[in-house]
């Protein structure tokens, strides 16, 4: 009996270059506060945002992973041509089908490449790094982008109290890569079926064809039952990708959670009893809740900001619509 070709297994990753697209407006809370009956000071209370960035008008989730691609790409040191996958994480593009990440192949010229969409909201860049890793490891590639981007202004409902005021539009790439040493650990993931609507549209879009009345279906949360949720189940989490990793708190150069909320990015560092060497990504206060971007977007900023990082390793997490999570341990480019 002949023997089947696979794969060659036990190649590492690691990843090797990141870019970042910043939405160009700057929304104060100010700007926001009156149509929800609220305040610059409520607002900073609640979440920890002072500003948000939101995209214009004629620019949307393919413009902004362009931008972060090439950004990416190039910090690795490749061409576009040398990208053998692009996963991008999205629940806010236009169209059903064909996915965003088959446009970007067009756009990046990078050949006839696979590509595809991940839908797993605030938790969808760590479903993407944990399917790139499985397959650079595999042998199958030796470069995938992987991408998170949002627009989220597009879904919200200017009077909404529940989830508008803090979400931003944006985008952040890397390029995860072949590596002669481990540099991404096992992903701890999963989702909570049984709390899909705690972050929900108001109607579904057939709802929408079915009832030309009914508006534009927008976001909207029950916000103390995810708050409990990140913090207490997210916290477990967190601890089962440490333990994954085979390595402990103190061993982390940073701590990169989903930027959702400042009181839960505080409360889960408690959780973890992170050592004050640990840096803690607080991107959310100057870029707000940007869900699938929001990690690579706070990753980008600490390596801009603080490039010693580079090399350390960071616990990055993941959580969010359809109470889905993932997480894992990598190091930092």
């Amino acid at each position: 009996m002949p023997t089947l070709k696979t794969a060659e297994l036990g190649t590492f990753s690691r990843i090797a270059g990141i870019g970042a697209y910043r939405a160009e407006n700057l929304v104060t809370n100010d700007d926001i506060a009156g149509p929800i009956n609220s305040s610059d000071e409520w607002i900073r209370q609640r979440t920890g945002i002072v500003t948000r960035r939101r995209a214009s008008k004629d620019v949307g989730v393919l413009d902004m992973s362009e931008e972060a691609a090439l950004e990416a790409i190039a910090s690795a040191g490749l061409k576009p041509e040398d990208i053998g996958a692009i996963i991008i994480s999205t629940v806010t593009f236009e169209y059903f089908t064909p996915s965003a990440a088959a446009a970007l192949t067009a756009r990046l010229a990078t050949g006839p490449i696979p590509a595809w969409d991940i839908s797993a909201a605030c938790a969808g860049y760590c479903y993407g790094i944990s399917q790139a890793d499985a397959l650079v490891r595999a042998g199958t590639l030796d470069n995938v982008l992987v991408i998170g981007a949002e627009k989220l202004s597009e879904v919200i409902d200017p009077e909404d109290r529940s989830i508008s005021f803090i979400l931003g539009d944006g985008a952040g790439a890397v390029v995860v890569s072949s590596s002669d040493e481990p540099g991404i650990s096992k992903t701890v993931w999963g989702s909570k079926g049984e709390n899909w609507s705690t972050i929900r549209m108001t109607d579904s879009l057939y709802d929408i064809r079915d009832d030309r009345e009914l508006p534009f279906p927008t976001l909207r949360q029950d916000g103390p039952t995810v708050f409990r949720w990140a913090v207490w189940d997210g916290a477990e989490v967190a601890k089962e990708a440490l333990a994954a990793s085979g390595i402990e708190a103190e061993d982390l150069a940073a701590f990169i959670p989903h930027q959702a909320n400042m009181r839960i990015i505080d409360e889960l560092a408690k959780q973890l009893k992170l050592p004050e060497s640990v840096v803690i990504a607080r991107d959310i206060a100057d870029n707000g809740n940007t869900s699938a971007a929001s990690i690579p977007l706070a990753t980008e900023r600490l390596l801009r900001e603080q490039p010693e990082l580079s090399g350390g390793l960071a616990l990055q997490m993941g959580f969010g619509a359809g109470l889905v999570y993932g997480a894992q341990v990598v190091r930092l480019p």
